[in-house]
């Protein structure tokens, strides 16, 4: 967008990137994860998101099936008001397959303020095929998107925006943090903060590898966070 576009619209751009990358992990849910998923469980996550203080929406998660093979759906809706109108209305929806470490298949599509998005991506014999709206590509390793529900996923360098079909180049290190406050209590924690393309968040786990939040800065000195319900 150009420099000259209002304050409130410079951001949107970027609150959408994030919005669709976020994958929230809770410490009681996912207690007893490995066990719940290698039963077929189904596990869910409903999330009340934040602009500031301000809430502004949901984003819903269901993850299913086994550690050899996981399917998760998201739907996201979020509506920024100003001044009592309507200046920013996003809706996404994503379906992922996993196997093993690795994605198979994602299909996704999103209206971003009436700009709709679409990604159809699928493992192959050889490489992995992303068909986005207006690009195509391929790569022949094991691809990964924003898994934060897996810390494996802190060893890439790269990861798939399920918005764009672009592969993100990310830098990710170590946060000095000792805690993290959830549900408004403090616990032990470990952060680290990624930074990427459109991208500066921090995410946190406990001591024991669970998943507990992220927080985001965007653009406008705003912040972006999400809340279990």
């Amino acid at each position: 967008m150009s420099n000259s576009a209002p304050p409130l619209y410079r951001y949107f751009s970027t609150l959408a990137v994030v919005l669709c990358l976020s994958w929230f992990s809770s410490p009681t849910l996912l207690a007893d994860e490995g066990e719940a998923a290698a039963s077929g469980q189904q596990l869910e996550w409903h999330f009340r998101v934040y602009l500031d203080d301000s809430p502004i929406g949901y984003h819903r998660f269901e993850l299913s099936g086994d550690k050899q093979q996981r399917e998760l759906v998201t739907e996201a809706e979020f509506q920024v008001k100003f001044l009592f109108i309507t200046a920013y209305r996003y809706q996404h929806q994503n379906k992922e397959i996993w196997q093993g470490d690795c994605l198979q298949k994602l299909e996704s599509r999103t209206d971003a303020n009436g700009k709709l998005l679409t990604v159809v991506a699928e493992r192959g014999p050889e490489n992995f095929h992303v068909v986005a709206t207006g690009t195509q590509a391929s790569v022949q390793d094991c691809v990964k998107s924003f898994a934060y529900w897996d810390p494996r996923f802190l060893e890439e360098s790269r990861l798939l925006n399920s918005q764009t079909g672009e592969l993100v180049p990310v830098v990710i290190e170590s946060l000095p943090g000792l805690s993290y406050k959830v549900r408004g209590q403090e616990v032990p924690a470990q952060g680290y903060r990624m930074r990427g393309k459109n991208l500066d968040m921090e995410i946190w786990y406990s001591r024991d590898h669970q998943w507990l939040g992220l927080v985001s800065s965007i653009k406008g000195g705003r912040t972006l966070r999400y809340e279990l319900i």
